[in-house]
Formats: C-alpha cells, sequence, structure tokens
C-alpha cells in the first residue's frame, strides 16, 4: 500500500490554492473586517469561553482561517499542518492581516517533537482533520503530549455516524456503506473535485482516509491522560454530506430536510490534561 501521508499530501497540496480563491473560505471578508470570525469557530464560540491569552496550537490547519479565528478571539495561536503550500498560504494570510501566528508543516504525529512538549493550554482540531489518520491512540497521545496539566483540547469534528453513511446512489435513502469504527487497512478513494465552489481540476486525487468510533476516540482520550470535560452532538455540519438531502440555515448550518433529529452529524468535544 502506499504510503498515506504521500498520496494525501499530493491531494492537499494541489487543492490549496483553489481553496484560498474559493468564496467558501471567505479570504476577502477577513480582510475587509478585522473582527471577522469563520462559521466554524462562530458556531462554538459558547462552547469556546474566553480564550484571551491562551497559547494555542491549531493540529491540520490547512490555509489558517480557523487559527486565524482564534488568533481574534485573543489566543496566541500557532498552526500545524503537513502540506507545505497550505502552510506557506496560511503564513503569508496572517501576516497580510498583522496577526503574530507562527505555522509549521510537519506530520501531525511530530507535533510534540516540532513544537515541544507541554507547551500549549489549548489543542484546537476542527472539521474533516480525524479522518486523515489512521490511529486515534497515536493522535490522543499527540494531544496529551503538547498540552500543559490542565490545559484543554477542543474538537469539532464529522460524527463517525454520519461518515459510515453514503447518500449518493441510493434515492430518497442514506445507506449504511462505511465502517463506523477504526480499521487497519484505509478506505480508498479517487474522487475528482474538492468541498468548496471552484471551477479548477484537479490531478491527484487518490485519497486515503478512515473512520474513528466516538468510543474509540474518547478511550483514547482518556488513555492518553485526559479526562473528558464536554462532549455535544449536533444534528447539523457545516457541508453539505448528502446533496439533495439536506437544508442550510441562516447560519450556514446543513441538516437533513427531513427528520433532522435522526442524524448525528457533527460533535463538540472538550477535554482538560490529567
Amino acid at each position: 500500500m502506499d504510503d498515506y501521508r504521500v498520496v494525501n499530501k499530493a491531494s492537499w497540496d494541489e487543492r490549496v490554492a483553489a481553496h484560498a480563491a474559493s468564496p467558501d473560505y471567505k479570504l476577502a471578508q477577513y480582510e475587509q473586517d478585522p473582527d471577522f470570525i469563520g462559521q466554524v469557530v462562530s458556531f462554538d464560540r459558547p462552547r469556546l469561553g474566553d480564550i484571551s491569552g491562551l497559547r494555542g496550537v491549531h493540529l491540520q490547519c490547512h490555509i489558517g482561517t480557523d487559527t486565524v479565528s482564534l488568533a481574534r478571539l485573543g489566543a496566541r495561536m500557532s498552526g500545524l499542518d503537513f502540506s507545505g503550500p497550505a502552510i506557506a498560504q496560511a503564513q503569508a494570510f496572517a501576516d497580510k492581516l498583522g496577526h503574530e501566528i507562527d505555522f509549521h508543516q510537519a506530520d501531525v504525529y511530530d507535533a510534540v517533537e516540532v513544537l515541544g512538549a507541554a507547551s500549549y493550554d489549548l489543542v484546537f482540531t476542527g472539521i474533516g482533520a480525524l479522518c486523515w489518520i489512521p490511529s486515534i491512540e497515536r493522535w490522543a497521545q499527540t494531544v496529551a503530549g503538547l498540552l500543559k496539566p490542565g490545559g484543554r483540547l477542543f474538537l469539532r469534528e464529522g460524527h463517525p455516524m454520519m461518515w459510515a453513511l453514503e447518500g449518493g446512489d441510493h434515492g430518497d435513502l442514506v445507506a449504511l456503506d462505511y465502517p463506523y469504527f477504526e480499521t487497519a487497512e484505509p478506505m480508498v478513494f479517487d474522487d475528482g473535485g474538492t468541498y468548496v465552489e471552484t471551477e479548477a481540476e484537479f490531478t491527484n486525487n487518490l485519497t486515503h482516509s478512515w473512520n474513528h468510533g466516538l468510543g474509540e476516540i474518547v478511550t483514547a482520550l482518556f488513555e492518553a491522560g485526559m479526562q473528558l470535560t464536554s462532549l455535544m452532538e449536533h444534528d447539523s455540519a457545516p457541508w453539505q454530506n448528502f446533496p439533495g438531502k439536506m437544508t442550510v440555515d441562516a447560519d450556514g448550518e446543513w441538516r437533513l430536510t427531513e427528520h433532522p433529529e435522526r442524524l448525528a452529524a457533527t460533535y463538540t468535544l472538550q477535554a482538560v490534561r490529567r
């Protein structure tokens, strides 16, 4: 099997320019309004609380818009991603906006070595990150290693229930097509396009990904020395996971059009290092 990092990095590297140019990432709004906060961070702002002065790191930060949003809420932020083009874009964008954010190119599993052990008050991970890593246990150990005692993990992610479903070719139904639990072998996809509005065409379309069950995530964090403090499941996601079967609200959150209470679409998890 090809190294998943090489395969996935080629895909993400190629999509950086299209993502930065897409209206979906709202780079223009960040430039025009110094108080603008992106949708992912805005959704969880009541749960984030006051983060002023906290030393924070955003893992798998991509082009850094959520990192900038956290900095605008007062945290002293770093960002880390395995894509060189993404890190270059993120650093240039933060510098242009006048934010003192340091971005680092590295695999997420190397974050403690790159950034320093017990160096952070806050570790933040956003939507669509955990599916790109094969071991949730190693990830949890990385998070715990980065945090100071009493430091906090803040995670909003797609729910493994939703990741296990496929809504494409089943009429009005969604079907249980993918694993719910972490598997040794990845799910392999070869799909063109991307999740933002763009006319760009791509050549690196092969990706490897994994699902991680909610129990697996909580257990991995506990065994890494973390204490769960909050877990909230949501019926909405900030993208249309099932085209034609979801409706968007005024805040950009998508829910099943019929009976949204049937689907756990995303979750917000918080834990502190013991």
